[in-house]
């Protein structure tokens, strides 16, 4: 970083490291054991895709990775225009979900779509409140995300969650990045 980018404020975003994801196995442990938060099986890889020709390129990959998974992705877009590819597990089978989403992650940087990747969403549940830990790729960094309603969120319980968990997994530290994902797929 230059002195120009220090004067002007700009900062070098973090590379994703991708296998933060397989810390979330033991860091669910603790959340379980300390919260009870239980995962549900589900998590879903988001991104967004360009128009024109990168668009066209990342769809073809995307439909190769769903065409080699033997059903186990589907996937859908949302109303902002962000494609989630999302996978469904056995609730108490978190390591193959993750190793999955990995490989999808994975696939789509080494296909060179790794500045389109948004996010990673794992859920999890306790009752019937719903929890999403959410890996943000430009940042590097987790937060926790727990809606209660539509357009609500539970930030005291966001916080809560960062504290128990927060010596298993790279915590993103400034709370303004901790974006809603209303209506993610499987949250």
């Amino acid at each position: 970083m230059g002195l120009l980018d220090i004067l002007l404020g700009r900062s070098k975003a973090v590379p994703p490291n991708l296998d933060q994801l397989f810390s979330l196995p033991s860091a669910a442990i603790t959340l379980e054991t300390a919260a009870d938060y239980r995962p549900t099986g589900s998590g879903s890889v988001c991104f967004k895709a360009a128009e024109g020709g990168g668009f066209s390129a990342l769809r073809e990959e995307v439909d190769k990775l769903l065409a080699l998974d033997n059903g186990k992705f589907t996937s859908t877009t949302d109303s902002y225009g962000f494609t989630w590819l999302v996978r469904q597990t056995a609730p108490d089978d978190l390591e193959t979900l993750v190793t999955d989403l990995h490989a999808v992650n994975t696939s789509l940087v080494d296909a060179g779509f790794g500045n389109a990747l948004l996010c990673t969403l794992v859920a999890f549940t306790k009752g019937t409140q719903s929890l999403g830990l959410v890996y943000l790729y430009k940042r590097g960094s987790w937060y926790p995300f727990v809606p209660v309603g539509t357009d609500r969120r539970d930030n005291a319980t966001e916080l809560q969650i960062k504290s128990v968990v927060g010596a298993d997994l790279n915590f993103e530290q400034d709370l303004s990045r901790w974006f809603p994902i209303y209506g993610a797929p499987g949250l």
